[in-house]
Order: C-alpha cells, then structure tokens, then sequence
C-alpha cells in the first residue's frame, strides 16, 4: 500500500486528494490545523477504502511537524510520498504599517513547506526512493497587485525545489512543484472567483497523474501557459493598466 503524508487536508485541494488516495486503497496521513474538519475527512477516507491517520498541525512549528512526520511513518511503517499543499492566501496589507500579515503568509506557505519534507527526507534517503511534492501556484509567474507575500513564496518554492532536485535525485528522492491556477477553494475569494475554475476532485486526479508520472515542474490547467507567456511580452505599463483595470 502507498503511503501519503498530505498536509492541509482538511478542506481544498488537501482534501480531495485525501479522498482520491483513499479510493486507491492507500495509507493516508491526514493533517491540518482544524482537527474538527478532519475526524469528518478520516471517517470518509475509511469508507472509500483508504487506511488514514489524523495529526492535528500547524506547519508554521518545526517541532510540530517532526513529531507529525515521525508518528506517520512509524505507524505507515515508511513513506512514499510527501505533499505539501498547507497554505494561505491574503493581501499583503501594504499600507497598514505592519508587516504581520506579510509575514504570515510567508511564514505558512514557505518555511511551512520546509518543516513538514525535511523530516522525511533522511528516510527517503534511507530506503532511495520517495517523492517531496509542493504546491506552487500560478501567482509565482504572474506578477498580482497587492499579494506579494503570496506570489513570492510560491516562487520561492519552484526555486527550492529546483535547487534540491540535482542532489535528491541521487538517492531516488523527486521533487515536484506543481503550479495551480484557479481551483475551485476556499482560498479564492473576492472577484478572483468570477475567473473559470477547476473542481478541487478533477485537479486532485491530475495531480495524482503527474505525480505517478514524476513531472518535474507543471502549470495546470495547461492554458495558463499562454496567460505566462502573455505578461511576459506585454510591456510593464500596459501589463500594469490591464491588471489596475481588472481590480
């Protein structure tokens, strides 16, 4: 049976991926902050005929994350797969003259991410096989007004994981950043959710597609590539216009 670690499971992404890996019969460790969304998940999880297993974190805290990690794998007996997907959106608050909400956002999306896979890297190196995969998004192409904090740890992501994956691939460790546009969560609010979405239970197949597969880095769904490619050749005045137009 394979054994998923899944951070921010209790609703989103998180969870429908719970639930995809469960209909395939896997051991799940299921974690979040809200632990009252996520006894309803286990009980799911368990009838769709997946084996789960509930941690109670905030992956903001290191020690936190360790105990998690180590819990899981002792109970799963290993590890196969780490997904990362725990994070928050928010505006930058730029003229607030505080930094908190900035910081948070960083502190959840990007040093989150780094607590939660370090700690299963030593097994995976261990047993030389394994997979470390993140959650990116869009927003680390495409520069957004007012969510700096947001769009840079989403870059700051690809950039890690591209400087691990030379090193971790020698032991059979892949990393995979994968860079959602909008999906259908509660993490997109305001006009964003007038954009076209994607269903949460659609993009949790793909991602359990490329993942299978070991892609590298992916931008899903594919036409947000020629969105990328767009701002690229646009000039900046322009490009600020356009965008200042849409908010």
């Amino acid at each position: 049976m394979m054994k998923i670690f899944i951070t921010g499971a209790s609703s989103g992404i998180g969870e429908a991926l719970a639930y995809a890996y469960s209909k395939r019969k896997c051991i799940v460790g299921l974690s979040a902050r809200r632990v009252d969304l996520l006894k309803g998940i286990l009980i799911r999880c368990k009838k769709l005929g997946g084996s789960p297993f509930m941690y109670k974190l905030d992956v903001q805290n290191p020690d936190d994350c360790k105990l998690a990690a180590h819990s899981f794998m002792l109970e799963a007996g290993g590890i196969d797969c780490v997904i990362a997907n725990a994070g928050i959106g928010g505006d930058d608050n730029l003229y607030s003259g505080s930094s908190s909400d900035i910081n948070n956002i960083l502190n959840t999306n990007l040093q989150g991410v780094n607590n939660i896979l370090m700690p299963f890297i030593p097994k995976m190196k261990e047993q030389k096989k394994g997979k470390l995969v993140c959650i990116s998004s869009v927003a680390g192409y495409i520069p957004i007004p007012f969510h700096g904090g947001y769009a840079g740890s989403k870059i700051a992501l690809r950039m890690i994981f591209d400087s691990w994956r030379p090193t971790l691939e020698k032991d059979g460790i892949k990393t995979i950043c994968i860079c959602p546009g909008f999906i259908d969560t509660p993490i997109v609010k305001g006009p964003a959710r007038k954009i076209p979405m994607v269903s949460p239970d659609k993009a949790a197949e793909k991602f359990i597609h490329f993942i299978n597969k070991g892609k590298r880095t992916i931008i899903y769904p594919w036409y947000y590539r020629i969105l990328i490619f767009l701002t690229k050749i646009v000039p900046k005045r322009l490009y600020t216009f356009l965008i200042n137009k849409c908010l």
